[in-house]
């Protein structure tokens, strides 16, 4: 028997309701969706019951509205950001969240803040929730490298997984070609890279390392081939591995491991590729190892799966500041179920942790603490959002309703009514006496049913304690996706531009 408290095809069910008998019919869908954030146990939860103990009841939030309008600063231009970037300092690790994977005003907002870091305060690249071989064609193009594209449209039009407009969306296209521009004239060590934190890339990954491998020793690809061969039965379909090997007792971690080991074993080797390309080989040989775990790990249920993939994103960020050098600065995009400290939230209760968490552990509970680390929340009331009904569903720009009663984000709307700006003080409350009990805190991921907000999609959430600052954008609209077309519901579709 095991007890549901995440889903979202699985909607009807109570909360904390148990599966007897029979395995469903959706059974093997929804643990599938599970390895890609279909279910994500914090943003598309049926709420647990043992989480609604402490949280703040709408009536009990009113005391709140006075002390949120004298905290609340201006947010309508970058030059309102000067209290973040103050507050910022001298820490070096910058990592902006997002509430929902398709909001305009998430990414025009963290695209604000990092040219900011950037020209004022000499950040060494920005990482985000994307795949590393797809960012890394996007990180050759910011570098004016040969053969990376010829325009930032064409090298984010190539984003091929779902959900393909988180990064192939033309407000990352403008930040692209800002940080292009950016990048040119300065020599090669002071250029701002672009790199992707996750560990999806299963295929793509060993494919990028037998490619280098035939490069830079052509000896050693026969031994690359086999090793991978393991992975062949399954015919580039992640899911079909991660079914095999909850059916079966058997897997490739021990090829993909030995391959990584293999790689690193021969680095002193490989210096005449350069030093960047070696480090992109032996991250795809990273990815190759930790995303069979994580795959393999994926229908089993509880908060394995999740960690293996934040821990796999931590450990990535931790190479690439190693890899920059001593002075390296890094500025994360990620959603905020990843930015936000989940010690503050459910996820704990639920045996996960986060990428928040482990680099404040790691590196500073506070901008000024040790290399200093700045946890920065977003959030909105209302407007339209870019998301599938379901998993590899088409997109569409879907209607957000008007925040839950007693949230965060109500709460906000309510005392605010207005995009603003929040920094807390590193106390109990963030320095906003009553702030220091859990509220419900709006998540939406890339799969969105609004009917069912009711059931999930909120975070209970000690607001000050999981987040360093918070901006709040009352209303928004979904991002400005390059893959078309886009529909919304209960309208006639949009017409966008054909593109590529």
């Amino acid at each position: 028997m095991a007890t549901v408290y995440g889903t979202t095809s699985w909607s009807a069910l109570p909360v904390g309701a148990a599966l007897t008998g029979p395995i469903p019919a959706n059974w093997r869908a929804d643990c599938d969706a599970l390895a890609f954030g279909q279910i994500q146990w914090s943003t598309q939860m049926i709420q647990d019951p043992r989480a609604q103990r402490g949280r703040r009841p709408a009536a009990g939030i009113a005391p709140l509205d006075a002390q949120l309008r004298r905290a609340a600063l201006p947010l309508a231009s970058p030059d309102d950001l000067d209290p973040l970037i103050d507050a910022i300092g001298d820490a070096r690790f910058v990592l902006l969240g997002e509430a929902t994977h398709g909001t305009s005003e998430f990414y025009t907002w963290r695209a604000a803040i990092s040219k900011r870091l950037v020209r004022e305060k000499n950040f060494s690249f920005i990482a985000v929730e994307g795949d590393w071989p797809d960012c890394y064609r996007v990180n050759r193009y910011a570098k004016w490298l040969s053969g990376a594209g010829t325009s930032a449209e064409e090298v984010l039009h190539a984003f091929e997984r779902w959900p393909t407009w988180m990064w192939a969306n033309r407000e990352v296209v403008d930040f692209v070609a800002w940080l292009r521009n950016h990048n040119h004239r300065l020599a090669e060590s002071q250029q701002v890279g672009f790199y992707g934190l996750d560990v999806y890339s299963l295929w793509e990954s060993m494919t990028a390392v037998i490619e280098y491998l035939e490069r830079v020793d052509p000896e050693a690809v026969p031994i690359a081939r086999r090793a991978y061969s393991c992975f062949d039965p399954y015919y580039e379909d992640a899911q079909a591995y991660a079914r095999a090997t909850a059916l079966v007792p058997t897997s490739c971690e021990d090829e993909a491991v030995a391959m990584l080991r293999a790689l690193r074993a021969r680095a002193p080797e490989y210096p005449g590729d350069g030093r960047d390309a070696y480090f992109d080989a032996e991250q795809n040989a990273l990815i190759a190892q930790n995303a069979e775990r994580y795959y393999r790990t994926m229908t089993r249920g509880g908060p394995t799966s999740w960690n293996v993939r934040d821990t796999h994103m931590v450990e990535t960020l931790d190479r690439l500041m190693a890899h920059h050098g001593p002075l390296a600065k890094a500025i994360v995009w990620e959603h905020n179920t990843h930015v936000g400290d989940a010690r503050f939230t459910d996820m704990t209760r639920h045996g996960m942790v986060n990428v928040g968490q482990l680099v404040r552990e790691a590196h500073g509970e506070r901008p000024t603490e040790r290399e200093g680390v700045m946890l920065v929340g977003f959030g909105t009331h209302h407007g339209t959002v870019i998301a599938g009904s379901e998993w590899g569903a088409p997109m569409q720009r879907m209607r957000m309703p008007l925040a839950r009663a007693g949230s965060w984000e109500d709460l906000l709307h309510h005392a605010v009514g207005r995009d603003s700006l929040f920094v807390f003080d590193g106390t109990n409350d963030g320095g906003i006496a009553g702030l220091d009990a859990p509220t419900d805190h709006r998540a939406i991921g890339v799969v969105y049913n609004p009917g069912a907000e009711r059931w999930g999609n909120y975070v209970p959430t000690i607001m000050p304690r999981r987040y360093d600052a918070f901006l709040f954008i009352n209303e928004t609209r979904g991002v400005d996706a390059l893959h078309m077309p886009v529909t919304i519901e209960g309208e006639v579709p949009e017409t966008y531009p054909s593109g590529m």
